[in-house]
């Protein structure tokens, strides 16, 4: 009558206790505490993209192809952040950028041409107020 299966072992997944994760916290609670521990509950963090910043980048490669016939290139205005040194420059550029990488400097310079940073204002104590911290 039964095959061999019993009462209600070949209707369904009778026989195995449930499909897939079912009985995770009845008849299964020690196999998941044993060999997944960490199954439920949240993990890990997400940064706000508020605070996560890409910096917008161009290669010193493209800057023939991008601004074609201009010897002075302000790439703030033009919606990029940092100059990066791929690719291969042949003319003589100057460019205004906020970051721009080691080697794109040189190959700039190489050429002839200049990169312009903003200037970096170190925070620094006046001379007085050093004097102060230093003698008490």
């Amino acid at each position: 009558m039964t095959h061999g299966r019993g009462k209600k072992g070949g209707r369904g997944a009778g026989l195995r206790g449930g499909r897939g994760n079912a009985g995770l916290l009845k008849h299964r609670f020690m196999h998941m505490t044993k060999y997944m521990p960490d199954h439920f509950g949240r993990h890990g963090f997400k940064r706000p993209q508020s605070i996560v910043k890409k910096d917008i980048t161009i290669n010193v490669g493209q800057l023939e192809k991008e601004f074609s016939g201009k010897n002075e290139i302000d790439l703030t205005k033009e919606g990029f952040d940092k100059l990066l040194g791929g690719g291969k420059l042949n003319s003589k550029l100057k460019v205004k950028v906020e970051k721009a990488s080691q080697s794109a400097i040189d190959k700039v310079k190489e050429k002839g041409g200049t990169i312009i940073l903003p200037e970096v204002q170190s925070v620094e104590q006046p001379v007085a107020e050093k004097e102060q911290t230093e003698g008490s």
